[in-house]
Order: structure tokens, then sequence, then C-alpha cells
């Protein structure tokens, strides 16, 4: 399996989710409220799997590795915008989480951010992972040797070996903290 393998098989799991955001939007509309429950869960999804797994594999191994390569100008170009989409992403889904808090604090004006914010995630996924899936994992192989792409699947393995534990010392910490 090639490197980008294991990323584009996440990519799925992530439009999945995108597609569940949007339709969260059409129950919204019906409802006139928001699914608390699921939106605490796509926040999870987001943080933990599309930003720290995924996106964590191509910041801290792939986009490492490629700093290290002479990048042709178009290539630089959209890691630089990737790396620009994921830190946005991040943001996005901060605030979703604030307009859940809001919304569970009794403001009911947060509704139409929750909506839009919403629409925003939902949207955005697909674009990005169209523009990594057809312009940039594939023409990236060709930085790399059999032997370095071995290596850096090997290093994504490892890597998502450690991440559930990662994300789990943090958990405790965060309540230790709490209670202290």
């Amino acid at each position: 399996m090639k490197p980008i393998g294991p990323l584009m098989i996440e990519h799925r799991l992530i439009e999945r989710m995108a597609a569940l955001l949007r339709a969260e939007i059409k129950k919204m509309d019906e409802s006139n409220k928001p699914d608390v429950g699921f939106l605490m869960i796509a926040v999870d999804f987001m943080r933990t799997y599309a930003d720290r797994v995924h996106h964590g594999k191509e910041e801290d191994i792939l986009f490492r590795a490629l700093a290290t390569k002479k990048l042709e100008p178009e290539h630089a170009k959209i890691m630089n915008e990737l790396i620009e989409e994921h830190i946005s992403a991040r943001k996005l889904v901060t605030a979703l989480l604030a307009a859940r808090e809001k919304y569970i604090s009794g403001d009911r004006q947060s509704l139409k951010e929750i909506t839009l914010l919403l629409e925003t995630i939902g949207n955005f996924y697909p674009v990005h992972i169209e523009k990594e899936d057809k312009h940039f994992f594939y023409p990236c192989l060709d930085y790399f040797s059999k032997e370095e792409q071995d290596d850096m699947l090997k290093e994504f393995w490892e890597f998502d070996r450690k991440v559930i534990h990662e994300k789990y010392q943090k958990v405790i910490e965060g309540q230790e903290q709490r209670k202290a």
C-alpha cells in the first residue's frame, strides 16, 4: 500500500461525517432545534479523527517529509493552502462547540450560528478532500523513493497506534485539573 492509501481511506469516513452534518441542517430546519448530542459527537469526530488522526498524519509526517524535498512551486503552494485549511477547520469546529454550548445555556439565537457552521464545515471537507485526492497526493508520491514511502506508511501505523492513548491521557488530565 502507498502512504496515501490510509489518508484516502480516512477521507471516505470524513466525507460521511460531512454528509451527516449537512443532513443535521435539514433536521434542524424541521424541528427548529439542534441535536446537541449529535453535535458533541460531530465535534469529537472532527477533533479526534479528522484533525488529530488524519490531519496529524498529513502535517506531522507527510508534510514534514515534503518540507525536506525541493517541491515544484505548484505543490508547495497547495501544501501551504492545505495547512491553512486545516487551521481554518480547527477554528470552525471550535466555533461549533461554542455555539452548541451557547444553545445549551439557553441562547436560542445560536441556532442560526450552528446552522451556518454545520453548512460551512459540511461543504468545506468535500472540497478540501478533492484538492488532496486529485491534485496533491499522487504527485507527492514522486518526491519519495519506494523505501521512503514504505517508511512513511510504517510511521502512519505507529502514529495511529499512539493516538487513542494520547486522547485519553488528555481527557484524564483535564478532569484532574477540574477536580483540583
